[in-house]
């Protein structure tokens, strides 16, 4: 069984102060959540703050990007050891908003998830295709390809510690979410390209989640089916009682 992992991820957004009151907030409102993993994305600004809001708690902490080295004159960086430091479990990597705004290729895409498993920390791939992808009817091989390329030379062994996020981008902070049935087929595709590169058991044991307009009002959909293994969620993650209702919507 794959346990769900809900995932908000702050964006740009919190101060440390701010952080800080919102991940009380949250240990508050989740108090006694069993069955499930929740995980909390603050910039890089205010991990340290969030640390110290959920210590003691079952809440987990989670960087928003990684650089693919270990050290080096990187102005502005932050690698996979200073996130460790930081008590960081999980890592986004290859959101569409860094492959959009920063203009991260998969090839980049993928040496970010080596150092990821180089470390210490677990990769919560996204991919996700474009609306026009999607409305030509490519977004099968926009995925397949995500996929292919971000996990080039990854051993299967890794399995265990990856994550994929299907992020369609035309859903991404639009309000307009896929519906379940889209979600259900991404996913579907994604393990059965997973399938390809490491065999059934190793593909089994990946987490597949869906983000993209995630809301309280939408999240028991995702839920309800076994192919989705939990949710990113973006604006949502910041309202704590909206976050909370959302990790308790039945996975």
């Amino acid at each position: 069984m794959r346990k769900p992992l809900i995932l908000g991820n702050w964006k740009m957004h919190t101060t440390p102060a701010e952080a800080h009151v919102l991940a009380r907030e949250l240990v508050h409102l989740l108090h006694g959540v069993m069955n499930r993993e929740v995980a909390v994305a603050p910039p890089f600004t205010s991990l340290a703050a969030a640390r110290a809001a959920i210590a003691g708690s079952d809440l987990r902490l989670a960087a928003q990007d990684l650089h693919w080295e270990d050290r080096g004159p990187f102005t502005g960086a932050i690698s996979h050891s200073m996130l460790e430091a930081l008590g960081c479990v999980h890592a986004l990597v290859g959101h569409s908003e860094r492959r959009i705004y920063f203009g991260e290729t998969d090839h980049l895409v993928n040496r970010k998830i080596h150092a990821a498993l180089r470390g210490g920390l677990h990769p919560v791939l996204c991919v996700g295709e474009e609306e026009d992808e999607r409305e030509a009817g490519r977004y099968q091989e926009v995925l397949v390809r995500q996929v292919d390329r971000a996990l080039e030379e990854v051993a299967s062994g890794f399995a265990t510690r990856l994550t994929v996020a299907y992020e369609p981008v035309w859903a991404i902070g639009t309000g307009r979410a896929a519906t379940v049935h889209d979600a259900v087929d991404a996913n579907r595709i994604i393990r059965h390209q997973l399938e390809l590169l490491w065999g059934e058991k190793p593909a089994a044991a990946v987490r597949i989640l869906y983000g993209g307009s995630v809301s309280a009002a939408n999240a028991a959909g995702f839920a309800s089916h076994p192919e989705v293994d939990g949710v990113l969620v973006g604006g949502a993650s910041l309202v704590a009682a909206e976050f909370a209702a959302i990790v308790r919507a039945g996975w």
